[in-house]
C-alpha cells in the first residue's frame, strides 16, 4: 500500500510544500515562485497544488500531512519573553498577539481552509529542530553523521547538536532562545543597513572587502562565547527581545557611529563591520563543529538551518577536517523544513527503513515544475517573440556556449526548477568568467544589485580540482562550499587596494568569479545530476579551454527566482541580457519586436552559429 505524506512549512517565512511517497521525495517548492512575492510566508497552496498534480494524487489521498514546528510552543517562548520583559516589550507584544490569537494558534483549521477540507486525516506537529535536522540527515549519503542546525530560532531552541543513524535521529544538546548564532548575524545585518532574512547573503559578500577589527570587541563584550561553542549574549546591545528592532543604541557606542541608513553608500566601516561578525560566526560553528565530533563520534557531519547557507563558513569547515565529509541541505532555511518534515514522519514516525547510495536522495534538489515545448511555444507566440527552436540537444548546448563565448549574458531555464535558494543551471542567469567586466555588468544592469556581490562559479565535476583548492572527486553540486582558486589560476593584485578599491583587480583566470579575498562559492555539476548544465559547460570548455560558467539565480533584485516561461521572458526583457534559452528555444535581445517593428521580419534576421 503506498502512503503519501505532505510536508509544510508555512506563516512565518517562506512558505514551502514537499510531498514524500513510500520515503521517496516526488516534489517540493516554495510558495514565493507561484506568488512572485519573495519570501512568501502564507499558506502554500500553490506549492501544494503543485506538490499533488506531481504525485498525480488529490488532498483526500493522503494519509498524513506533518508541519513543520510546534506553533503553541512557539507561542509559550514569544509570552514568557514578553513577561520576563515587561512592559518594554507591551507595543510588540500587542502588535504581534491578534495574529497569533486569529491564525497561528489554530494552524490545524488554517490548515484545514488551506487544503480547502478535502484532507480528513490527522496533522503531525514536530520541533522546528527536529524538522532541520531531518532535512539534513535523511536525505543525506550517509547511513550516520552528527547533526547540526542553527538559525535564528524555532519554538524555544536556536541551535541543536544530534546523531542520525540509520532511519532514526536523536537530538543531544541544544542552545535557546534569546542567544542565537542566527540572530547574532542577523542584528549585524540590520546594523549594516541590510535586510533581515534576506542581506545576510550580502554581509557574507561584504565582508572579504573589510578586517575583522571589531572581533574583539564583540568577542569581549557582545557575547559570552565556551569552548564548546555555547554562547551567551549581552541583551544590552540587542532589541528583539522587547523592541521591534534588531539592536540597541549600546551597539552604536560599541562601533563608533550610527546604524548604516538602508540603500545609503556602503563604507568601509560597513566592510569592517561584516569582516568582524564573519570572523566571529566562523570561530563558533568550528567550536561547535569539534564539540559536536567529541560527542557523537561521527565520522560526517549534515548540517541545516539558516545559518548552514553561510557558505564561507562550510568552506573553512571543510578544509579544518574536523569531520572526513560534511553535506548540507540545499534548502536549509524554513522551506526546507517541509520536507524535512514528511520524511520525519516516513522513517522516525513510521519507522520506515532508509535506503542510502553514494550519493544523496534530493535528486539535485531539482523537484520543482518543468515546462512542455508544447505550452513554452504557445506563450511565446502569444507574446509576439522571435525565437528559434533546437530540437538537437547537442547542437543547442554548443549554441549556447558560443554566445556565452562571445561574453553575452543568457538567461538559462530548462528542466525541473531548484528547490531552496540556490540556482543550480534549471533557472540561472549564465556569463563567462574570464571577463573582467562582467561581475560589474551582471550586478548593475541585469540583477539590479549592488557592485560589490560575488557571482558564482560553475564548473565542471572531473575539473574543479584543476581550477579550485578541493580534493579531486570534492563535490559541492549545491553551492554551499567556498573555496580559494587554484594557486596556477591566480594573478598578482596590488597589496596596497583597501576596501571596494579591490573590487576591479584581475584576481585571476576567471575574474567575474573570483572574490576579493580569492575565493569562489562553488558549484559542482555532472551529467547525472544536470545533463543539459553539463553539456553547455562541456561545449564551453571546448570552445575556450574553460570548464567554467558564471551561474548568478535567474531574477532581479527583489524578485524571487523565476518559475514558468512568462516569468523568465518577463524578467529577460526588463533587462540587459543578451539571450533567453527556454528548453529548446532560444531568444536574442537584439531580435525582439517592440510593438512598431514586424515580427517576422526580425525572425527572418534571426541567425543562430
Amino acid at each position: 500500500m503506498t502512503t503519501h505524506i505532505l510536508g509544510i512549512s508555512a506563516y512565518y517565512h517562506d512558505s514551502a510544500a514537499c510531498l514524500v511517497t513510500d520515503g521517496h521525495i516526488v516534489a517540493a517548492a516554495q510558495e514565493e515562485r507561484f506568488t512572485r512575492k519573495k519570501h512568501d510566508a502564507a499558506f502554500p497552496a500553490r506549492a501544494v497544488e503543485f506538490c499533488l498534480r506531481e504525485g498525480r494524487i488529490e488532498a483526500d489521498d493522503l494519509d498524513l500531512v506533518a508541519f513543520y514546528d510546534k506553533p503553541v510552543l512557539k507561542f509559550d517562548r514569544i509570552l514568557e519573553t514578553y513577561l520576563s520583559h515587561a512592559p518594554l516589550g507591551f507595543k510588540m507584544f500587542l502588535m504581534g498577539l491578534p495574529v497569533w490569537l486569529r491564525e497561528k494558534l489554530h494552524t490545524p483549521r488554517q490548515l484545514d481552509r488551506g487544503l480547502e477540507g478535502r484532507y480528513k486525516g490527522r496533522y503531525v506537529f514536530l520541533e522546528h529542530h527536529e524538522s532541520h535536522a531531518a532535512s539534513a540527515f535523511f536525505p543525506s549519503p550517509f547511513d550516520e553523521a552528527a547533526i547540526l542546525t542553527l538559525d535564528g530560532v524555532g519554538e524555544w531552541s536556536t541551535g541543536s547538536i544530534g546523531v542520525g543513524r540509520g532511519n532514526k535521529i536523536e537530538m543531544l544538546q541544544e542552545l535557546r532562545f534569546p542567544h542565537s548564532l542566527g540572530l547574532l548575524y542577523s542584528a549585524f545585518t540590520y546594523f549594516t543597513g541590510f535586510k533581515v532574512n534576506s542581506g545576510e547573503y550580502k554581509l557574507m559578500g561584504l565582508a572579504p572587502y573589510g578586517e575583522p577589527i571589531y572581533a574583539d570587541r564583540i568577542r569581549d563584550e557582545m557575547i559570552d562565547l565556551k569552548e564548546d561553542g555555547s554562547f551567551r549574549m549581552n541583551l544590552d546591545y540587542f532589541g528583539y527581545t522587547r523592541r521591534d528592532v534588531m539592536t540597541t543604541p549600546a551597539l552604536e557606542t560599541l562601533l563608533g557611529g550610527p546604524r548604516r541608513t538602508p540603500e545609503s553608500e556602503v563604507t568601509q566601516r560597513e566592510m569592517d563591520i561584516a569582516a568582524s561578525i564573519q570572523v566571529v560566526t566562523e570561530e563558533i560553528v568550528l567550536r561547535i563543529a569539534r564539540h559536536a565530533r567529541e560527542l557523537t563520534g561521527a565520522r560526517n557531519l549534515v548540517l541545516a538551518g539558516g545559518v548552514a547557507l553561510n557558505c564561507v563558513a562550510n568552506g573553512r569547515l571543510l578544509r579544518e577536517r574536523i569531520f572526513e565529509d560534511l553535506w548540507i541541505q540545499p534548502a536549509a532555511g524554513d522551506a526546507g523544513g517541509a520536507l524535512g518534515a514528511a520524511l520525519f514522519t516516513w522513517h522516525q514516525l513510521m519507522d520506515k527503513p532508509r535506503t542510502v547510495g553514494a550519493r544523496d536522495s534530493q535528486r539535485g534538489s531539482l523537484l520543482g515544475p518543468r515546462y512542455e515545448a508544447d505550452e513554452i511555444r504557445s506563450f511565446l507566440d502569444a507574446a509576439g517573440a522571435v525565437y528559434r527552436e533546437i530540437d538537437d540537444e547537442d547542437k543547442l548546448c554548443d549554441t549556447v556556449a558560443g554566445i556565452l563565448a562571445d561574453e553575452k549574458v543568457v538567461g538559462h531555464m530548462a528542466g525541473p526548477m531548484e528547490f531552496g535558494p540556490r540556482a543550480l543551471g534549471s533557472r540561472s542567469i549564465l556569463g563567462d568568467p574570464r571577463s573582467p567586466k562582467m561581475q560589474s555588468v551582471m550586478n548593475l544592469k541585469i540583477k539590479f544589485r549592488e557592485s560589490f556581490r560575488p557571482f558564482a562559479p560553475s564548473v565542471l565535476a572531473e575539473d574543479v580540482h584543476d581550477w579550485f583548492e578541493m580534493d579531486e572527486g570534492q563535490e559541492s553540486p549545491y553551492m554551499l562550499l567556498v573555496a580559494p582558486v587554484a594557486a596556477a589560476r591566480r594573478k598578482e593584485v596590488d597589496p596596497g587596494k583597501i576596501g571596494i578599491e579591490k573590487l576591479h583587480q584581475v584576481r585571476s583566470e576567471i575574474p567575474a568569479v573570483t572574490h576579493v579575498d580569492g575565493s569562489a562559492r562553488v558549484q559542482t555539476v555532472d551529467a547525472e545530476r544536470t545533463p543539459r548544465y553539463a553539456g553547455i559547460l562541456k561545449h564551453f570548455k571546448q570552445r575556450t579551454g574553460c570548464p567554467v560558467v558564471i551561474n548568478t539565480s535567474f531574477n532581479v533584485r527583489g524578485e524571487p527566482i523565476v518559475c514558468t516561461p512568462e516569468d523568465a521572458y518577463r524578467c529577460f526583457m526588463a533587462t540587459h541580457m543578451d539571450a533567453l534559452v527556454i528548453e529548446g528555444f532560444v531568444l536574442l535581445k537584439e531580435h525582439q519586436p517592440d510593438a512598431n517593428i514586424d515580427r517576422d521580419e526580425h525572425l527572418a534576421k534571426f541567425e543562430l552559429d
